[in-house]
């Protein structure tokens, strides 16, 4: 979505630097984009000149006159066809052009703090002893002068009256600090000369308040005092701290932001500079003027001198109720953009949070894919590997077939006669066989797990089938001696003479691995 503001300049045709510009014009100064633009292509898309340009008011461009003066093409001229004609053409002062009724501008105005002189070291240990004695010399001034200020007022010297009506006060003693600390110490020195007054002047430097003003579109009420000046006190005791200009000046409904400044500061002296005072006390009400630029501060109203309560309040009045409807204008449309704005940026959060949730779905689906691959992958190679291991079953099987020792003949006396009963999962066959006594356990086992293959042992001769590598045999069933019960371990070590003498009855039973065999 965009705004009416953002529909008058695409923003697509900016470059990705010009966009940046913009955006970090619009972050300093919060200037609305269709007042933004303009402004950076006059200053070349130098954000340091456009914020400039905006805090200190922008004036005429020379640069673009001088082209503009260099590409327009030489008139030709013209033909005077009588000399009376050429009279009235000659060359004369130029024609007058009509002033327009302009404010004048307020600049925004830096305090620049003097850089001391420190001198060298060899200087300062040479001028030590004039500095000393200079030093000792006013201080024994102004003790004299202090002493003297006891006096009568008939016996003192006029010298001294006129040192105790400023105050003890000299401009070029009083040290230089920071905007915020020069406007604090005017506050406590405001209170302290005149008591408490009810006016909340702004914390900080005139071209804080300057900006503020601008930012907030309120107007900025500068007030200038001398203390050297005669009527600095009666102005700032009948009028300036009077219950009428106070309550006017505190009211929220006329947005008045109050400044206050003695010009024995360096602040304030420059400010009475740039601003032309030339009489005190000296008052000016300043504000956001959108007719004559978007963001030109300009001088609305100019209070200067001695004047009543009455007087000084409908001054500001009419210059508040001629320029407020302005503002109101200019807030307002803030106000729609901010909306705007907010909506803009709600759409591209909950678009943020949407995308977020596809992100995570999509990061799902993927997982969810690969762990069906995965187990895929996992079952073909369990596949894999259990069609393996029973070939190499197989294999075993038929070695193990080819090397089971010949069944005894039936007269011989080292013969163990034995009878198997083999599961019903096998058939329930019962199978009588003669084994060398001296044969293990082992061939027990082996005989079992070959029954079926001991018929076609001749034919796995032939093939000669070998024994597999990397296998190791495990049976899935085990015998077991009916009277006295006991299990008959697949033991290469124990021979079945020592285990059923000359003859018994073998139960072959299924048995189920542990898990943990399955899985080697």
């Amino acid at each position: 979505m965009t705004s009416s503001g953002d529909s008058e300049f695409d923003l697509g045709q900016l470059s990705a630097d010009q966009q940046e510009s913009l955006q970090q014009y619009t972050d300093v100064t919060g200037q609305e984009t269709k007042d933004a633009v303009p402004l950076l292509q006059r200053s070349q898309w130098n954000v340091q000149i456009a914020i400039a340009k905006f805090f200190d008011g922008e004036g005429p461009d020379l640069l673009a006159e001088a082209q503009a003066a260099h590409d327009e093409p030489p008139r030709a001229a013209a033909r005077h066809e009588n000399l009376h004609d050429s009279f009235l053409a000659a060359p004369g002062p130029p024609a007058r052009i009509p002033r327009l009724n302009r404010t004048e501008a307020a600049p925004r105005v830096v305090p620049q703090v003097p850089v001391l002189y420190q001198p060298p070291f060899l200087l300062a240990v040479l001028f030590a002893p004039f500095r000393m004695g200079y030093r000792l010399a006013t201080g024994l001034i102004r003790s004299v002068f202090y002493l003297m200020s006891f006096l009568p007022h008939p016996l003192r010297p006029r010298s001294v009256t006129s040192t105790i009506r400023k105050g003890w006060r000299n401009p070029n003693e009083r040290r230089v600090m920071l905007p915020k600390e020069t406007a604090e110490r005017f506050r406590r020195e405001f209170e302290e000369e005149y008591g408490a007054h009810g006016l909340i002047f702004f914390e900080g430097g005139h071209a804080q308040a300057l900006d503020a003003a601008k930012k907030e579109l309120k107007f900025l009420l500068t007030v200038l005092i001398s203390p050297e000046h005669d009527d600095t006190e009666s102005f700032i005791r009948n009028t300036l701290t009077s219950p009428e200009v106070v309550s006017f000046v505190n009211d929220p409904a006329n947005n008045i932001i109050i400044w206050g400044g003695n010009v024995l500061d360096s602040e304030a002296y420059q400010v009475a500079s740039e601003y032309m005072c030339t009489k005190y006390p000296f008052s000016c009400l300043i504000c956001l003027t959108p007719k004559e630029g978007s963001t030109r501060m300009g001088i609305v109203k100019r209070l200067t001198g001695p004047m009543s309560t009455s007087s000084y309040i409908a001054g500001l009045e009419g210059a508040i109720a001629k320029y407020a409807p302005d503002l109101d204008g200019v807030r307002a449309e803030r106000a729609a953009h901010a909306v705007v704005r907010d909506l803009r940026n709600e759409q591209d959060s909950a678009y943020e949070r949407s995308l977020a949730r596809d992100r995570e779905r999509a990061r799902q689906r993927r997982e969810a894919e690969a762990a069906a691959a995965a187990a895929e992958k996992k079952a073909m190679e369990e596949a894999a590997a259990a069609e393996r291991l029973e070939e190499l079953r197989q294999q075993w099987r038929k070695w193990r077939a080819t090397t089971i020792a010949p069944e005894p003949a039936a007269g011989a006396k080292d013969a163990v006669r034995l009878a198997f009963n083999f599961p019903v999962s096998s058939g329930g066959e019962r199978v009588i066989r003669r084994f060398p006594s001296q044969a293990s356990l082992e061939e027990l086992y082996a005989f079992v797990e070959c029954y079926d293959l001991l018929q076609e042992r001749e034919f796995l001769e032939n093939e000669k089938i070998t024994q597999p590598t990397n296998y190791q045999h495990k049976y899935a069933f085990q015998i077991a001696s009916i009277i006295p019960r006991e299990t008959l371990e697949p033991s290469e070590a124990i021979t079945i003479g020592e285990k059923m003498g000359r003859g018994g009855s073998l139960v072959v039973e299924d048995v189920t691995h542990d898990d943990d065999d399955d899985d080697e």
